[in-house]
């Protein structure tokens, strides 16, 4: 569950923007919530498609150039060194593409994501040594790298350092360090992802940078929406230009992935290069084999390009198998220790578990709990790790306080990567739960929602106005309105239960609204119930008609304050877990005889339960979810119900009890009062 957050609105600036800029009202207010006020801002956010800084704003881009510019002229053998993610097989698919047009002598080299890791390391210097490399230019990565460049420099390789993560304290001493996020680097624009920097590399190489997107916004675009960097400023640039390029691309190695995406005679918007595009070029790297993806974009040869997409293709679909066998065993593992998903931080780990999908696994688990998690891959001696945090809690800091039981760790505060031994993952679980602690009231994931929407105001019109705002992403997400007090009319299920139709009325006006990947077992509602909904709204074309669509993201009961469900909920967890909460909160969570009633009554006439446990909340008016949580872990210590709470759904049956039961006396009952 997520805490549902409404946007303040500016009502007096929007109307000045409307006003002054003759754009709509839902446009104008969808500029003031993302804070684009000016005229030059709005211009740029609207209308730009030309416009990128100079690329020798960024420190030692000069020098950069230079150093590349006489290794080319020299016939010196470079290599570009890249990464195993989207942004690092795009980056140096670019790079090496533009230096290989302009007559360099070059190759690249990806290290494997399994057997080598992230970043330069000894032994491939050593083998680019062998190969006769002059001059190594990292892309998406280098800046970390001090100890491995001064290697290089030992052999008389020379380093080109491009990048965009943030610099250590100690700067690699390269010929050149181009990263925008050095203290003195004078450049404007600091969201630029590793292709981003690539292509200004590209720019002081060439001087013309419409030239430059004409022939590589494709693979630009691909990068920059994969690393998920803001996409405002010359991002939005390389993204539009790109989307452009990637409908009509004569890049054989991309129609073949798009083919293979099953997007042939779909419009490429940002969606379908996030969900469909990436993860096949990301799939092969968590898998150790990412040249095939560097290939693909290089290739002239539409049949290669088409062995390889398949490649990528099913090594996606081996990626998607191998997360949900993840899933499936994390879910068994939820069902037989609950208290795994009751600790402030989350730490789940495997035997045998694939380190390269550990990280998409804590995405998924982080969003249907809505804490901190971390998935270990385990291989019985040592283990890798990768976490997702909420907004407010900072996972690196949270894990460097574990950094005597850990073996490499590094991050930002809303991810986080880590090896450690097998022996230390319970002891690492326990310390990184005790920062938590001490941190204090743990943060809540939350789902902004841009503004409430009457649902007679959906329309084209409004549809069409949006669109100015694409493309959507980071720093300019899709817009989510409110649907508020909708009661349901009808539920239908679709394509055998795994999604549903909803249709919706408000005040006379009807509404049809998509929800997803859900079914109408794991749906917590029913007919005539009065519920919330955050969607997104989406143009759909069909038979040659456009439609307003929409696009369910999330649903609660119109009583609900989501907030105050998260909290109650969380004094149960912490009180299970060996927590103590203040006394005014445990009060709180403390059940009486009735509410003890009202939800035994209940589970009895309905047979029991199948569904999201705080799906209770809307069959039990005026008890709190804690005290739901309270009044079911009692009933289970007293023998009154079987329970067992996994992933998607909660299953409790009621057992035979003859005789009455001493409520009183159920453990957690007893620690609430000797607390109290």
């Amino acid at each position: 569950m997520k805490q549902w957050t409404v946007k303040p609105l500016n009502k007096a600036e929007i109307n000045r923007i409307q006003n002054e800029y003759g754009i709509s009202p839902i446009l104008a207010t969808m500029l003031q919530i993302r804070n684009i006020n000016t005229r030059e801002e709005i211009e740029d956010f609207l209308y730009n498609e030309t416009e990128i800084a100079s690329p020798f704003e960024i420190k030692d881009m000069k020098k950069a150039a230079e150093r590349v510019s006489r290794a080319v002229e020299n016939g010196e053998l470079i290599c570009v060194y890249g990464d195993y993610d989207a942004d690092g097989v795009t980056s140096t698919a670019l790079l090496y593409s533009y230096l290989e047009t302009i007559g360099a002598n070059v190759i690249f080299y990806i290290p494997s994501r399994e057997a080598e890791g992230y970043g330069m390391n000894r032994k491939a210097v050593d083998t680019l040594k062998s190969k006769g490399v002059e001059l190594i230019v990292t892309v998406d990565n280098g800046i970390a790298a001090v100890s491995e460049i001064d290697y290089a420099n030992s052999l008389g390789i020379d380093t080109v350092v491009t990048d965009h993560h943030t610099p250590q304290e100690t700067l690699p001493n390269a010929a050149a360090v181009v990263d925008l996020h050095q203290k003195d680097c004078p450049s404007r624009f600091k969201h630029l992802s590793g292709v981003g920097v690539a292509f200004k590399l590209m720019m002081a190489l060439e001087g013309d940078a419409d030239v430059l997107l004409e022939n590589y916004a494709d693979i630009v675009c691909l990068g920059t929406i994969g690393d998920i960097v803001e996409l405002k400023g010359e991002n939005r640039v390389f993204v539009k230009r790109g989307l452009q390029s990637l409908s009509d691309t004569d890049r054989p190695g991309i129609a073949a992935l798009i083919s293979a995406s099953g997007l042939d005679d779909k419009p490429i918007t940002v969606g379908n290069v996030s969900f469909q595009l990436v993860p096949r070029i990301n799939a092969v790297g968590r898998l150790g084999r990412s040249e095939n993806s560097v290939r693909l974009l290089l290739t002239d040869d539409p049949d290669e390009a088409e062995q390889i997409a398949g490649k990528l293709d099913s090594d996606n679909y081996e990626r998607k198998k191998i997360e949900s066998d993840i899933l499936e065993e994390i879910d068994k593992k939820i069902k037989n220790n609950p208290l795994l998903v009751q600790r402030r931080v989350i730490v789940i780990d495997g035997l045998g578990w694939r380190p390269g999908v550990v990280g998409i696994v804590a995405s998924r688990i982080k969003e249907i709990y809505g804490k901190p998690v971390i998935v270990i891959a385990d291989d019985g001696k040592n283990a890798k790790a990768s976490g997702r945090s909420v907004e407010g809690f900072p996972l690196h800091t949270a894990v460097a306080y574990c950094a005597d039981l850990l073996q490499h760790h590094g991050g930002h505060p809303m991810a986080a990567g880590l090896s450690l031994e097998s022996k230390n993952i319970a002891a690492f679980r326990e310390k990184i739960n005790e920062f938590a602690v001490k941190f204090g009231e743990m943060p809540f994931d939350t789902l902004n929602i841009d503004c409430k929407l009457k649902p007679e105001f959906i329309s084209l019109d409004i549809l069409d106005d949006l669109s100015l705002l694409q493309p959507y992403g980071a720093g300019n997400p899709t817009p989510v309105f409110g649907l508020y007090n909708m009661k349901i009319r009808d539920i239908t299920p679709l394509k055998d239960d795994k999604h549903l139709k909803l249709l919706l009325t408000r005040d006379g006006v009807d509404v049809t609204a998509m929800l997803y990947n859900t079914s109408s077992r794991e749906f917590g509602f029913k007919r005539g119930d009065v519920i919330d909904l955050a969607v997104n709204l989406e143009i759909n074309n069909y038979n040659g008609k456009r439609y307003p669509s929409v696009k369910t993201a999330d649903v609660k009961d119109s009583r609900e304050d989501t907030r105050a469900v998260i909290e109650s909920g969380r004094v149960f967890e912490d009180l299970n877990t060996g927590v103590i909460p203040d006394r005014q909160k445990l009060s709180e969570i403390l059940p009486d005889r009735a509410d003890f009633a009202a939800v035994y009554r209940f589970l009895r006439s309905n047979g029991g339960w199948h569904k999201k446990t705080e799906a209770l909340l809307n069959e039990t008016e005026n008890i709190s979810y804690g005290k739901i949580r309270v009044i079911l872990e009692a009933m289970k210590q007293l023998g009154l119900i079987e329970m067992t709470e996994g992933i998607k759904q909660c299953d409790i049956t009621l057992n035979s009890v003859s005789g009455k039961v001493d409520l009183e006396s159920a453990a957690i009952i007893r620690k609430i009062k000797g607390e109290l």
